[in-house]
Formats: structure tokens, sequence, C-alpha cells
């Protein structure tokens, strides 16, 4: 009796190598996704800018793309280093402003700006620090725990001021007053600014071991404890870096807007992390880049702008950002499920 084989259809060898390889990348490069996502959004918001209005993409346009939102790429780093262990920081809007009243204060009261900036700084990190305490020895969850640094730095806002308080200090108004120009371009001091802190921050995560332990708090805090790592230093510095980053931004927004308010800054903590998320940081924990928070602050930089030149109500701003939130936040998730199943 004789039976016939019958032969299995097999993938050519080529096929094969070329499918093994698309595997890997995926598997060693799908955190870069959602980040990659975020620059193929940015590029079709300004080209599709640049065809509804003919002059969009000019230098000048461009330039204040990012100085009109320094201080928001300054609170999305701070909240970078927080996401990336798992955390959450609703303070820093309320920092940002109770830092910038409290310098338009001691500035009018002839201060000079060389001991209120380091006042501003430290008045940020002793919340960041207050609300990782919290955290780390109390057990609070960072919502609870950043929702009282919230309340806290509001009302000592308007301890310091119920009123808006101009900034007449030379040495502040010059941050956001000068202007370094080359051919169409210009950035001021404020700007230079902010991307030092982005700067700075990539270098500290990608290059330390302090931003190491960050990124494997974020991806298991059990396993980073039983690694040796300083997990409770680690996770009360990123608070305080994100209060600092709140103090920077206060400052930042003081010399952009000339005057330090008790108000100002309500709902920018839900930007900040609106623009971590849709740079493709994940909410979890453990996946992010500094540079993607970036790119998260001028696509809402651009939404707005592009917005304002379609002459349209600001609520649109709001409305497409909560899309773009949902989109990201699903293809987090389908990430996180490919990741696990792989494991």
């Amino acid at each position: 009796m004789t039976t016939e084989l019958q032969a299995r259809p097999s993938t050519p060898p080529t096929e094969r190598g070329l499918l093994a390889r698309y595997n890997t990348f995926m598997s060693r490069r799908s955190s870069l996704m959602p980040t990659l996502a975020a620059v193929a959004i940015l590029v079709i918001l300004l080209v599709a800018a640049q065809v509804r209005f003919d002059r969009f993409l000019t230098p000048g346009n461009l330039s204040a793309l990012l100085l009109d939102n320094a201080y928001l790429v300054v609170l999305a780093v701070g909240m970078t280093f927080v996401i990336l262990t798992g955390g959450i920081d609703l303070s820093v809007g309320s920092v940002m402003a109770f830092t910038g009243i409290l310098s338009a204060s001691l500035l009018s009261q002839q201060l000079p700006a060389i001991v209120v900036i380091p006042v501003m700084l430290l008045g940020g990190a002793a919340i960041g620090l207050m609300i990782g305490v919290l955290v780390q020895y109390f057990n609070v969850q960072p919502f609870i725990a950043s929702l009282a640094g919230l309340f806290l730095a509001r009302g000592l806002a308007f301890v310091v001021s119920l009123s808006s308080i101009r900034v007449e200090d030379p040495a502040v108004l010059w941050l956001q007053r000068t202007r370094f120009a080359f051919g169409g371009w210009y950035i001021t001091p404020t700007g230079l600014i902010a991307l030092a802190v982005v700067a700075i921050a990539f270098y500290v995560l990608h290059w330390t071991r302090f931003g190491r332990t960050v990124y494997a708090i974020g991806g298991s805090e059990q396993s980073a404890r039983l690694m040796g790592l300083k997990v409770a230093r680690t996770k009360i510095l990123v608070y305080v870096i994100s209060g600092v980053c709140g103090g920077v931004a206060g400052l930042l927004l003081t010399a952009y807007s000339g005057a330090g308010y008790p108000r100002n800054g309500i709902g920018t903590e839900l930007d900040a992390i609106a623009a971590v998320v849709i740079g493709g940081t994940l909410l979890a924990g453990g996946t992010g880049y500094v540079l993607g928070s970036l790119v998260g602050v001028l696509v809402y930089g651009t939404i707005k702008k592009l917005i304002s030149f379609m002459g349209a109500e600001q609520s649109w701003t709001q409305i497409i950002i909560g899309f773009l939130l949902l989109v990201f936040i699903v293809v987090q998730r389908v990430i996180v499920a490919r990741s696990q199943r792989r494991t």
C-alpha cells in the first residue's frame, strides 16, 4: 500500500527572511511607532495648513510655534519623567501659576531677578518633593497626591495676590523681548531655555543611570527593586524634576505675558499630559521619549494656530486633541497587548 505525501506549501526563503526582519524590527522598535505617528500627524497638519492658507509655513509662523508654547514644552518634559515611572502629576499648571505670581510679587518689591528665579525653582521643587514623598512613603496614589499639590499651589498663588501683577524687571522681560534672528527665522531666550531643557532631559533619560532607572520603574517596579535600583529616590526625584519644570515654566510664561496672574495655567496640566501621550509616552510607564513630547507640543500648537487662522472657536482645539488622544490611547493598548503576547 502506497501513500502519497502531500507537500506543504512553503514560504520562499527570501520572503521568510524579509518577514523575519520585519518582525524583529517591530518587536524591537514598536515603542517608536506612536512617536513616529505623532511626527506623521505633525507633517500632515503642516502640509494641510499650507494648502489651506498659502503662507502658513513661513519662518515667522514656525518660529512662533515654538515660542508661543515654550512654557508647555518645559511642562511636558517634567511630565514625561513622571509618566515614564507610571505616575501622573496634576499640579504642574498650578505650580506654574504660583511661581509666576510669586516672582511678579517679589520683583515688584525690587528684589533682583538673580534672587527671585532660584526662589521660583525652589518653590516648584518643594511642591514636587511633597508629592513624591506622599506617593513613595505614604502609598498615596499619584492622582490624589498631585491633586493635593494642585490645590496647594493654586491656594498659595491666591495668597500671594488675587489680581494680576505686572512685571517690569528688565532681566525677566529680556527673556522674551530679545530676538536672535537669522534669515526669516528668529528665536528668543525663552525658546532657547525650552530647547535646553529638552536637551538636558534627553541626555539624562538616555545616557545616565538615573534615566535607566526611570524606565525600569515604569517597566516593572518590582523588578527594578530586585535589581537593586534606587526606586524610592528615583520616584521622589521625578516629581521634584516636574516641580522644577513647573517653576521654569512659570518664569517663561511670566516673561512671555509680562505679568503674573494667579489664574494662569488652569487646565494646562491636561495640555501637558495630552502632549506627552500624543508624543508616544505610554500612560502605563516604561516607554516613551522626551523628543516625542516635544513633537506632541508642536502638534498641539499647530492645531491651535490652525484653528486661529480659520477664525473658528478655540473649543475645536480641545475637540481635535481629545480625538487624537483617543486614537493614541488605542494605539498604546495595541502595542501593550502585542508586547504581552510576545512575552
